[in-house]
């Protein structure tokens, strides 16, 4: 267990031109509670087998004391998509479902079965701001702008663990934007050219 009612800020680091132009990966780097360093960062290859990169892109998020996590979907830019989406927690595959019919962000936000553990992870006023939610525990995740933020920051209510921490961190480098009715109608367009690039 990590506490209870604490924030922490994630930085974007910045790449050296080298880097940037070969791989634009993106990462974010803080001190989270009393888990020491924690890294997010995509495209994240070595997620994704060699043979799918045209198709998948991946996210992680690595630490000191933070269980590792990872996510591939569906390419959007170099955010993967919930799209046939492949979460790992711990070395442990996660069941993920939503429901793409729902109006409402609540009902419209993802579920996940992960460790043994019941999640929800829901947009909320606007595609900056989501939280990840299980009995007794949420964490809430702001980003300073939408695209390539220059902070992420969190705040934990409940007996908030590693876990969580981990699952609400990565799911700020996967593109989420359908995860409210207007988000998708928005981001449809996009997401079909995507698709049809690939």
């Amino acid at each position: 267990m990590v506490s209870s009612g604490f924030s922490f800020e994630l930085r974007r680091a910045e790449p050296s031109a080298q880097v940037r132009a070969r791989d634009r990966v993106h990462w974010w780097t803080g001190e989270v509670g009393n888990l020491g360093a924690v890294e997010l960062a995509y495209p994240a290859r070595e997620v994704v087998p060699p043979a799918d990169q045209a198709l998948y892109v991946g996210t992680a998020v690595r630490g000191d004391s933070i269980p590792p996590a990872t996510f591939r979907g569906l390419g959007y830019t170099v955010q993967p998509r919930l799209a046939r989406g492949l979460l790992t927690i711990a070395g442990q595959t996660a069941a993920l479902s939503r429901s793409t019919l729902s109006t409402d962000k609540r009902s419209r936000g993802l579920r996940i079965s992960a460790l043994g553990r019941e999640y929800t992870y829901v947009e909320e006023q606007n595609k900056r701001h989501h939280a990840l939610e299980r009995d007794g525990v949420r964490v809430t995740m702001t980003r300073s702008s939408w695209k390539n933020p220059r902070t992420i920051t969190g705040t934990t209510a409940g007996a908030t663990d590693s876990v969580d921490l981990s699952l609400a961190i990565l799911f700020e480098g996967v593109y989420t934007r359908n995860l409210s009715l207007r988000g998708a109608m928005i981001s449809a367009p996009g997401r079909v050219f995507s698709r049809i690039g690939s």
